[in-house]
């Protein structure tokens, strides 16, 4: 892994690895999810399919964990490609503990500001995701935007959402609404980010463009609990191990006033606490 990588991801909180993955095998992703989303539900299903529905994510809602029952997922969730990087970046082999797939057609809302540790709570330490893009992603479609640097903000304390323009209805407050910049990526492309890092996405604008992006999420290999949604995680030859469960509701950072500007300080209580979204 260059050593550019871990700069940047120390520096900002993110790394983006293109072409990580071939042409090839993201289309057979990309066919295989569109081929399980077509068959309605699934084990675990958290969001089932609503065909008539007038809302573009309740035709295609995302899914979760399906590493527990499709070989295709968990071995892209444990391939050596993406351990590698994360090595490089955390200096030992993570644990896996989610896959996720976004379909994001067009009109979709999109998903507001967040920190993944906020959901999955992984101590000492932190998670890391693994956010593959599966087609062209762009501001049309709703990329990915990133705050660099908040990685080394506290989990923040969350506040209610647009839920016009957001599927989830909790957000973080920002010192600056221009903060987050936009991260597109081509069919293969990896961002690599870490679990305090502030993102999200704006909604799917185009008329006939999906957004569809596989993610993985990730703890550091000296993380010794996680919330229980994430139960078992496993180590990347794909073997599991037993973690502690972690519980919700513990500080969090508000903005207060500094000389320099804002500064997030560990003052308050979180006020929402569930399975990431």
């Amino acid at each position: 892994m260059s050593v550019s990588y871990k700069q940047e991801f120390d520096t900002a909180g993110y790394t983006l690895v293109r072409g990580l993955f071939a042409t090839d095998e993201v289309e057979r992703l990309r066919d295989h999810y569109m081929e399980l989303r077509g068959r309605g539900s699934y084990p675990g299903d958290v969001v089932g399919v609503q065909a008539g529905s007038r809302d573009p994510l309740r035709r295609y809602p995302r899914m979760a964990q399906m590493h527990r029952w499709d070989e295709l997922s968990l071995q892209w969730l444990i391939d050596q490609r993406l351990d590698e990087v994360m090595t490089g970046l955390l200096g030992r082999s993570p644990y896996a503990v989610q896959t996720m797939i976004y379909f994001k057609p067009p009109g979709s809302r999109g998903q507001a500001l967040h920190q993944d540790n906020f959901y999955l709570k992984a101590e000492p330490g932190t998670c890391v995701a693994a956010w593959m893009a599966l087609d062209t992603v762009d501001v049309e479609n709703g990329c990915l935007e990133v705050v660099p640097g908040s990685h080394r903000w506290p989990i923040l304390c969350t506040e209610k959402a647009d839920t016009k323009v957001s599927f989830t209805d909790v957000t973080v407050p920002l010192p600056s609404q221009e903060a987050a910049v936009p991260v597109e990526m081509a069919p293969g492309d990896v961002l690599f980010f870490h679990g305090a890092l502030v993102h999200g996405s704006a909604p799917n604008v185009s008329s006939d463009r999906f957004r569809r992006a596989l993610i993985g999420h990730y703890i550091q290999g000296e993380a010794d609990q996680v919330a229980e949604y994430y139960h078992p995680a496993l180590r990347m030859d794909g073997s599991p191990l037993e973690l502690g469960i972690a519980e919700g509701g513990g500080a969090c950072g508000e903005w207060v006033p500094g000389e320099d500007g804002p500064v997030a300080v560990m003052t308050g209580q979180e006020k929402v606490t569930r399975k990431h979204e």
